[in-house]
Order: C-alpha cells, then structure tokens, then sequence
C-alpha cells in the first residue's frame, strides 16, 4: 500500500503591500562623493610633496635606496623569528629592506653594492637560519654601512 503524498508548499498569491521604490542616488550624493574624493586625494598628495622636501626620500632609485635604508635601519635582528608582534615586524622590515634595495639597483647601477649586499645578507640568514652567525653579521654590517655612506 502508498502513503499519500503530501502537497508541495508554494507561496500564496495575492498583494502583500506595496513594493518599495528602486534607491538612486541623488546628483547632489554623487556630487559630494566625488569631491569628497578629489579632496582627499589633494590633501594627501600635498603631504607627500612637504614630506618629501628635505631630498632625502625622492623618487625613484634614490628613494628606494633610502626606504630600504630606513627600513634596514628599523630592522631589529634579535626580534627575527620571534612569535608576536615583534617577530612580524623584523621579518617585513628585512624582507622590504630587500625588496627596495633590488628595485634600487634596477633603477640606476650606482645602487647595485647595496642590493647584492642585501642579497648576501638573505642568502646567509637562509643558509644559517640565524642572525647571529658571524657570516651573516658581517654582510649585515656590510650592508649597513653602505646605508650609511648613502
């Protein structure tokens, strides 16, 4: 014997009220987002250009080298590999310091010793995997004293 089967459940017709009119935004709403924008915009290229007025962090190669110095300068090598906070920010600063000083020496050769000292600088961290042998301490210093002579 077959049970019945039961109905299958549909939504009752009918007019449940009135169906709410489409948003648009309002010229005026546009208008004041777009200018909202364009100030902004203003406002944070004039504190780049007053920033950047003492030439020490132009454009360009030169200022990629002098990023990858500042972040070289910040990097804390006893912090590298630590778990938290601190940990995360040795190991960005390194890896920017890295990154800007190859992209340095791709913009203008007279950045190329700073780069391949960096390069050194990682190739021996990996091969050691510690900050504090002697060969990675040297190249560090290496490189650190070619920031200094920027």
């Amino acid at each position: 014997m077959s049970s019945p089967t039961p109905p299958a459940y549909s939504a009752p017709y009918g007019n449940f009220g009135p169906t709410p009119p489409a948003r648009r935004f309002r010229p005026a709403v546009v208008a004041a987002l777009v200018a909202g924008l364009v100030l902004g915009a203003g406002g944070v290229g004039a504190a780049w250009a007053l920033r950047g007025g003492d030439g020490s962090t132009g454009s360009g190669a030169a200022g990629d080298a002098h990023r990858a110095c500042d972040a070289l300068e910040g990097f804390d090598e006893s912090d590298y590999g630590a778990k938290g906070t601190e940990g995360d920010v040795a190991l960005n600063r390194f890896a920017a310091a890295v990154v800007l000083s190859d992209a340095a020496a791709a913009g203008d050769n007279e950045y190329k010793p700073l780069a391949e000292a960096m390069r050194r600088v990682q190739n021996q961290q990996l091969r050691f995997a510690d900050f504090a042998e002697p060969a990675v301490q040297k190249d560090l210093g290496a490189a650190r004293s070619l920031c200094a002579d920027l």
